[in-house]
């Protein structure tokens, strides 16, 4: 296998353009050309046609670059794990977190870490756990930040904190806030609750029905912001992560619903490829994680 000329098919694809996949690779367009057409005699197929703005691949290289791009992506995060040896003086770290638990728990730890390694580039994506997972598998993140429970034999895990999901209402439905309720009376109620794609859904649709509950909630959103933000406006009960809710009620007209069948408590975890080594700068800021509250590195 000749990963130069692959080199030159993950460019021109990715460029769609011979020659900026030639200035980008610092060597002439008929090298470029060169590379591609032995490429293409070797596998018995055509990867590319041209258009009137550069080239474009063909259904066989489509397929070939899925696997080249991955391939591409892990050698990258290979020179990324040399770089880390230099004291952390210079590196990146890649992390996939939903915007939840990136606003309510992540920041003021990468804030801290920051402080003290102003040079190691931190990146955050937010997408769904399913996302994340993918991500991980792609080699386009380190490291994700999940709510559990989560299941693969491929992943390493670890925990970093305890949490409890909770319903939350506004000033409507505050009568439910006072002695401790059966969920089943608790259902009765519009619920407003995460979309289907988030652990979260899955866990707390599990919790109704091993409360032999069927909830077909009246709204569902994104992220636990417009939870809040409806529940606030007396749309119904909504259920939400009690530690990352504590702000809004102290400083909003919102109150807990106490249950007599309590939602599990579970965790959040630090998620990677058991397969993949983690990069010193990775390493020290899970370090960090694994403590309650930022503390001084």
């Amino acid at each position: 296998m000749n990963l130069e000329l692959y080199k030159s098919f993950y460019f021109v694809a990715k460029f769609g353009n011979i020659s900026k996949a030639s200035e980008h690779l610092y060597v002439t367009q008929p090298a470029v050309s060169r590379s591609i057409k032995q490429l293409e005699d070797s596998l018995d197929c055509l990867l590319f046609f041209r258009t009137s703005k550069g080239v474009q691949l063909t259904q066989e290289g489509k397929v070939l670059f899925q696997y080249v791009e991955q391939a591409y992506n892990f050698i990258s995060s290979g020179e990324k794990k040399i770089n880390d040896f230099k004291g952390l003086k210079t590196g990146e770290i890649r992390i996939g977190a939903s915007d939840t638990i990136c606003k309510y728990y992540l920041v003021p730890y990468l804030k801290l870490f920051k402080s003290y390694y102003p040079d190691v580039k931190v990146s955050a994506t937010c997408p769904t756990t399913p996302e994340i997972v993918n991500l991980l598998k792609s080699g386009k993140i380190d490291f994700g930040i999940v709510n559990m429970p989560l299941e693969d034999d491929q992943l390493a895990f670890k925990h970093i904190m305890k949490i409890q999901d909770c319903f939350i209402v506004g000033q409507k439905y505050k009568h439910l806030s006072g002695s401790k309720r059966h969920i089943r009376e608790i259902a009765q109620y519009p619920i407003l609750l995460l979309e289907k794609n988030s652990n979260t859904r899955t866990y707390v649709d599990q919790y109704f029905q091993e409360n032999s509950i069927s909830i077909t909630p009246d709204f569902e959103f994104p992220n636990i912001d417009l939870l809040i933000h409806f529940a606030k406006y007396d749309f119904g009960v909504a259920c939400v992560i009690e530690s990352f809710i504590e702000d809004a009620l102290n400083k909003s007209p919102l109150y807990k619903i106490n249950l007599i069948e309590d939602i599990p408590t579970r965790s959040m975890s630090v998620v990677w490829l058991k397969n993949i080594p983690l990069t010193a700068a990775a390493k020290e800021l899970i370090k960090c994680l694994e403590h309650d509250e930022p503390y001084e590195i």
